[in-house]
């Protein structure tokens, strides 16, 4: 089972895909469905309050302590 090990963001600061332990690069929405499927352990998919998935780290509050590869 793959890993997130780092990821891209835009010059937004928006996380728009990331890279995994078997070195693919995939996007922030293939992410979200892999995670929700159990293909991707150590995140997890939440829901906001208008019912759209987002991916979210289980152990740590943010995605900052990943790399940012482009």
């Amino acid at each position: 089972m793959e890993t997130v090990v780092a990821l891209h963001r835009n010059h937004f600061g928006e996380i728009i895909s990331f890279v995994t332990s078997g070195g693919r690069i995939i996007s922030y929405q293939k992410a979200v469905m892999e995670a929700a499927n159990g293909a991707i352990k150590g995140v997890q998919t939440i829901e906001d309050s208008y019912g759209n998935l987002l991916l979210s780290p289980e152990a740590e509050q943010s995605f900052d302590q990943y790399p940012d590869l482009f």
